[in-house]
């Protein structure tokens, strides 16, 4: 069908409206960064207590961690300094029952969650396979590819939905991540199916070496929530009270029906995005000095002192349990790892396929020649 306009020409007529459209103002960002820390807004003394020890445990952490990399304990590591009140706060967000879906940076949240540091860091050793229990903890394994870990989020999330389980996924992931299909994947998934689930972004600036502005074009990482007919927020990432509230406002909003949220929090990567990187060839110490200005462990720690929740023996206190925990740590590192070759079959199906049985066979024959070969050589070396 087609109508005449007043010149003359025919143009197509309008489809008609095949479903309501969406206002889309509730689900817009913050136009700020949301804050608390500096507003004057009432805050939980214990709380605070537990997000200023659990800050200071996380600073520790990354520092011992990025030491024993130099030490050829670790074959690789991604630090979060500068990034701990997002790490804190993603954790202590969640209740028992829910689960949290790391990347490879993110093993404080999986250590704040509750799994042993050492456990959190055996994938990055290179000795074993996840570390850890995923079921028993409620973290699924670290996420080497980018954002691949949130469609795994979204699945769980909406099984647990279908029923009837009171269970939340929490998913992190980098501004880079935010760059793969996964993403995109996820959110629309997530957004469709109403699925119980948090996605947080952690836009530390770069993605590697490629810088935000590389990536996207859109106001904010959050902006981009609109499109897949979800709310976004956008808070200050080293804010951690801040962090703490928008996450559990949202995993709250989750667990009662109301659908997934997308959480951008602006903060910054301090350290190198590896070991293996010169962070000095795509950014200035000027930018890094700057950021250190907004520290979240001296943020947090200077707000406290200033209304009276924390004193010098609660400052005390945090880092005499950070340095054992540090110390655990490096006992655990420390000590050489007890190898077994036949475990390379374990835990990649409920039950092994025939392939996977034909391979541990030829595996344990060989191990077999070879432990004869070596007894055979002592005995001829001892004649």
């Amino acid at each position: 069908m087609t109508v005449v306009a007043q010149t003359g020409a025919y143009r197509p007529a309008p489809p008609p409206a095949w479903r309501p459209r969406t206002d889309a103002a509730p689900l817009l960002p913050d136009e700020e960064p949301y804050r608390l820390l500096g507003t004057g807004a009432e805050l939980d003394p214990e709380l605070m207590a537990e997000l200023y020890t659990q800050l200071v445990k996380g600073r520790r952490y990354n520092q011992q961690a990025t030491a024993l990399t130099k030490q050829g304990r670790l074959a690789v590591y991604p630090s979060t300094t500068g990034q701990e009140a997002c790490e804190v706060a993603a954790a202590l967000a969640l209740k028992e029952q829910d689960w949290l879906f790391p990347s490879y940076r993110d093993t404080l949240a999986v250590v704040a969650r509750g799994v042993e540091p050492a456990q959190a860091l055996t994938l990055l050793r290179g000795d074993w396979h996840s570390g850890y229990d995923p079921r028993a903890c409620r973290v699924a394994p670290l996420s080497t590819p980018l954002a691949t870990q949130l469609p795994h989020a979204v699945g769980l999330a909406h099984a647990a939905r279908l029923r009837g389980d009171d269970v939340v996924a929490l998913a992190m992931v980098g501004d880079g991540g935010t760059s793969e299909g996964d993403f995109h994947e996820a959110l629309n998934f997530a957004a469709v199916w109403q699925a119980p689930v948090v996605f947080l972004v952690q836009n530390n600036g770069f993605a590697i070496s490629v810088p935000l502005s590389k990536q996207t074009a859109a106001p904010t990482l959050a902006h981009k929530a609109v499109g897949y007919g979800m709310p976004g927020r956008l808070v200050d990432g080293n804010d951690a009270p801040a962090m703490y509230e928008v996450l559990s406002e949202a995993v709250e909003r989750a667990r009662r029906g109301a659908g997934p949220t997308l959480i951008e929090a602006v903060t910054y990567r301090m350290d190198a995005h590896t070991n293996a990187d010169d962070a000095t060839r795509y950014r200035g110490d000027a930018e890094v000095d700057e950021w250190r200005e907004h520290d979240p462990v001296a943020l947090l720690e200077a707000e406290l002192t200033q209304r009276g929740l924390l004193d010098e023996a609660g400052v005390a206190a945090a880092r005499e349990a950070a340095e054992a925990m540090a110390a655990k740590l490096r006992d655990s590192m420390n000590a050489d790892a007890e190898l077994d070759p036949m475990s390379l079959f374990d835990h990649v199906y409920a039950q092994k396929t025939s392939q996977l049985r034909e391979q541990a066979d030829q595996l344990r024959a060989e191990l077999a020649a070879a432990e004869e070969q070596d007894a055979a050589q002592h005995e001829e070396d001892h004649r």
